[in-house]
């Protein structure tokens, strides 16, 4: 049987659509997506209809939504935007008879779950094939930090949707315990995502100016990425530094937590830095385990370069749930 839907992947800045293609209980095809700003539109209603606007055609009963919060309950709220998303009204809102809604992370978790080599550069560890068997923990940085995990038994798999991005930030040196004091002059608690997200690069450019004694002169958040991926500003480049240092520290303590023998980064931010990471601490800090060093280094930790994991995945969910 063959189905076109429409898969969503809601995040706090973007809202991207597109039309997919189920064929065999797998997603045979995804067209090419549309980006809309969140800050553009009132509702997910409103963004949706845009959508169909721009597609030019009639939209299939046939919805996927990847979402950037908790899922479960009457009424769904984003973690950092304003939409809200009543399930119950999705087909009277929207005239989708079929829907799922997955947590965004989760649809990452359904991609990997479905993705073959090509969606993946290699970042550290054995460099092969995902296992067959096992924990997989997903994670990547955007507007903010998601986290999942994935259960793989040679074909069958089952995703588990985390909250991760909201564990505490551990200090790891002088450094960091100086970066978290002057955090905590902004934010009650620290949480990883703080640190680990869009907005966490320009927390930690602002503390280390701080520290430094010297004027925080970049004040855009995407000026801020620029001359800290080109180099161009000192104090931008260190402060990403200290944000590749801290992926690597995270991605390691979720996958001794969740028991992993493999890790998947993505994230918007995952992606932009996928030439970046390999060159940065990333690896030295996720191994630094104590007792558990050799069994960190025979983790292998992938990349998703696949450009669209949050929409496939969405997909993929609803592949899985209507087959």
């Amino acid at each position: 049987m063959t189905r076109r839907i429409v898969a969503a992947d809601i995040g706090g800045t973007h809202a991207r659509f597109a039309l997919a293609t189920i064929e065999g209980g797998r997603v045979s095809s995804l067209d090419e997506p549309v980006t809309l700003k969140t800050a553009d539109h009132g509702s997910f209603q409103l963004a949706w209809e845009e959508f169909g606007r721009q597609s030019g055609e009639p939209l299939p009963p046939a919805l996927a939504i990847s979402f950037a919060g908790p899922v479960g309950g009457d009424l769904l709220k984003l973690t950092n935007n304003p939409w809200v998303i009543r399930p119950a009204l999705i087909p009277e809102k929207l005239g989708a008879t079929d829907y799922v809604v997955v947590n965004d992370f989760g649809a990452v978790a359904h991609a990997v779950a479905a993705f073959d080599g090509s969606a993946y550069t290699h970042l550290c560890g054995p460099d092969g094939p995902l296992p067959a068997k096992g924990m997989v923990t997903i994670l990547g940085p955007g507007t903010g930090l998601g986290v999942a995990g994935l259960l793989l038994d040679d074909g069958r798999s089952q995703v588990i949707e985390t909250e991760g991005g909201h564990v505490d930030f551990a200090a790891l040196d002088s450094l960091e315990d100086r970066i978290l004091t002057e955090l905590r002059k902004s934010f009650r608690r620290v949480s990883v995502e703080r640190i680990l997200s869009g907005r966490g690069l320009m927390n930690l450019y602002e503390a280390l100016a701080a520290i430094e004694g010297k004027p925080a002169t970049i004040h855009d958040e995407k000026a801020l990425w620029t001359a800290a991926m080109d180099g161009s500003d000192s104090l931008a480049a260190a402060a990403l530094d200290r944000f590749c240092l801290t992926l690597g520290a995270v991605a390691g303590d979720l996958a001794l937590a969740q028991g992993a023998v493999a890790v998947a980064i993505g994230g918007g931010l995952g992606f932009r830095l996928r030439d970046h990471l390999p060159r940065s601490g990333f690896r030295d800090r996720f191994i630094a385990k104590g007792r558990f060093e050799r069994r960190m280094d025979s983790i292998p930790v992938k990349l998703i370069t696949h450009p669209q994991p949050g929409l496939f995945g969405a997909a993929a969910a609803f592949a899985k749930a209507f087959s």
